[in-house]
């Protein structure tokens, strides 16, 4: 019955493992069935979402907005353009990072290197804000920006030269190009107005008096958030914080292209400390803040410890704010020796880059010290804890800048008078700014919100304003330049429109085809068409700096990224072909995930 040498029990066993041979044989040939229908099922089409605000609140992004639809949806990429206001835009993509990709204008007065640092540095891609909103982690990019923040002169250029290159590649976010600052001034009551609007605020203080009786600076915006929001820690979309800096001084300035003494009267580097080298402040004489506090060198250390946490410690974790990061960074420790002394611990970086630090806002220790508490705001759906000082409004605001403030009303005006006793009024005449700062023209500010660019225009037009605070659309130039008393102030831009990509999921955390996106377009087409040719395409953010590398300067046709067709028409089959070739397919034109 049996074989030789075979006993039951092998029969047996031979038996149960022939059983489950057959039962894997079976399971084989289903798993290869199901792999093969898995293969056969076809893969989810690509789509894509820009948000950017609506066109009554910026034409220009939403035009972007509309012609990259255009050529994405050419290129097979189900897109959609979302409107949203300013705060909601603001809410989902720089705090809770709710977002395919927006387009939006970097809302600061020109980018410079060390500000890249905090923009796509991959340590900030948690936090809010501006601090890296896309979630970009490139290993050599981090290695680039620490660097160029210890370099200086021939190899900081070349490190920053590989720093653009390689964000050109990787593109977490695409620049689009810089526009022209559009401006309509009248010269009946001030003059002077050549530059008044550039880089430096202070610049704003050096008008003429044109009319005796004229004591009230007017201005006019598109934008209403000045005129109920005044907290130089927030991060905005389109103000640039012209208003707010001179409302709250700095320890230095910016202005006319270097860093000028303004609160701080002088520092010195004290390199002998074992913790690192020490930036040592001397503050002006009688320094005080708008409410007739003193203002000392405990309230510069303060400002210090609440830029690089709001929470003051408070909190398991740091709550920093959405603004100042890169330069908080650089400051380790901040002690004040005595009141008009304070000792700033930098890190190992350039004193160029640390020397930056001197320029964020004072706080008043006695003012800002509370806001440090965590902040009650159900329903916003901020996603993480925060603290009162990124939520308030800080109007009435107290800083001790030139500006004081005076009234506001929601969406209607803001009115700042002089402060009187800033030190403008006893300024060094050798200062290099003394020229900005000793004499305004005028005893206050108002600022009034219209609704529309052709409507702040108007009030210019006819005497009801002196100046639109901000930019207008480049429709309006001939309106402008044929009024008999307006003043067309035309200066070149100093920030850039932008398409960002949030980098943490499929597919726009592939960085093939975020460049794929960037070469369907077409910057100079853009720059013609939404901005009437008053504008300066841009391949590198810091386009305008004179730290632009050749083989990153605006050329057509000859950037990393060149366009896959010619007058902002794309070339399907060429783009068809970009997008198989990094391992795409299509469905009669619809872009599939590879």
């Amino acid at each position: 019955m049996y074989g030789a040498g075979q006993s039951p029990q092998d029969v047996s066993r031979r038996a149960v493992l022939g059983s489950a041979a057959a039962g894997l044989a079976a399971t084989s040939g289903c798993m290869q069935r199901l792999r093969t229908l898995a293969g056969n099922k076809e893969s989810p089409a690509v789509s894509l979402s820009i948000k950017t605000r609506p066109a009554d609140e910026d034409p220009g992004a939403m035009h972007i907005a509309r012609q990259l639809e255009t050529w994405f949806d050419t290129a097979g990429v189900d897109t959609t353009v979302q409107p949203v206001t300013a705060t909601e835009l603001y809410r989902q993509t720089l705090l809770n990072h709710e977002f395919d990709a927006f387009v939006a204008r970097y809302p600061y007065r020109q980018i410079t290197a060390d500000s890249l640092y905090s923009l796509v540095h991959s340590s900030f891609a948690a936090e809010r804000g501006w601090q890296n909103p896309f979630g970009f982690a490139d290993l050599e990019v981090d290695e680039l920006l620490t660097a160029q923040r210890r370099q200086s002169d021939d190899r900081r250029a070349e490190t920053l030269a590989s720093l653009q290159k390689q964000l050109a590649n990787a593109c977490p976010f695409l620049v689009i190009g810089t526009p022209d600052s559009i401006r309509a001034a009248n010269t009946t009551r001030f003059s002077g107005w050549t530059g008044a609007f550039g880089k430096s605020p202070l610049r704003l203080l050096t008008l003429d008096r044109a009319d005796p009786e004229a004591t009230t600076l007017r201005l006019v915006t598109t934008d209403s958030r000045v005129t109920r929001n005044l907290n130089p820690l927030m991060a905005p979309f389109r103000r640039r914080g012209r208003i707010t800096s001179l409302v709250y001084d700095s320890l230095a300035r910016q202005y006319q292209g270097g860093l000028v003494p303004w609160a701080g009267v002088d520092w010195e580097w004290d390199t002998s400390q074992p913790d690192g080298p020490v930036l040592r402040v001397t503050l002006r004489d009688d320094l005080q803040w708008h409410d007739g506090e003193t203002l000392t060198a405990a309230d510069v250390a303060f400002t210090y410890r609440m830029v690089a946490d709001t929470s003051l410690g408070a909190f398991e974790q740091a709550v920093p704010p959405t603004r100042y990061r890169g330069r908080a960074t650089v400051v380790t420790a901040a002690t004040a020796i005595d009141e008009r002394t304070v000792e700033l611990t930098c890190t190992d970086c350039s004193r160029a880059v640390a020397e930056r630090a001197l320029t964020v806002p004072l706080l008043a220790e006695h003012v800002w010290r509370e806001r440090a508490s965590k902040a009650d705001i159900g329903g916003v759906g901020i996603g993480a804890a925060t603290t009162e000082a990124l939520v308030t409004d800080a109007i009435p605001p107290v800083g001790s800048g030139p500006l004081q403030f005076d009234t506001a009303s929601d969406r209607e005006s803001l009115r700042l008078t002089l402060f009187e006793d800033h030190f403008r009024t006893t300024i060094d005449p050798a200062d290099s700014v003394a020229a900005s700062a000793l004499d305004p023209p005028f005893d206050a500010v108002e600022v009034g919100f219209v609704g529309s660019d052709s409507t702040a225009v108007e009030l210019v037009e006819s005497g009801d304003a002196d100046a639109t605070a901000v930019g207008v659309g480049s429709d309006l130039v001939r309106t402008i330049g044929r009024a008999d008393d307006l003043t067309l102030l035309l200066d070149q831009g100093d920030s850039f429109y932008f398409l960002g990509f949030n980098v943490r999921s499929a597919p726009l955390s592939n960085s093939r085809f975020r460049n794929l996106l960037s070469h369907l377009v077409d910057r100079q087409y853009l720059v013609d068409t939404v901005f009437d040719g008053y504008a300066t395409p841009a391949v590198s953010p810091l386009a305008g700096t004179g730290q632009v590398p050749e083989t990153l300067q605006w050329e057509p046709g000859g950037t990393v990224t060149p366009f896959l067709g010619s007058d902002g028409e794309l070339d399907t089959e060429q783009v068809r072909s970009a997008f198989r070739e990094a391992g795409y397919r299509y469905d009669t034109g619809t872009l599939l995930q590879s």
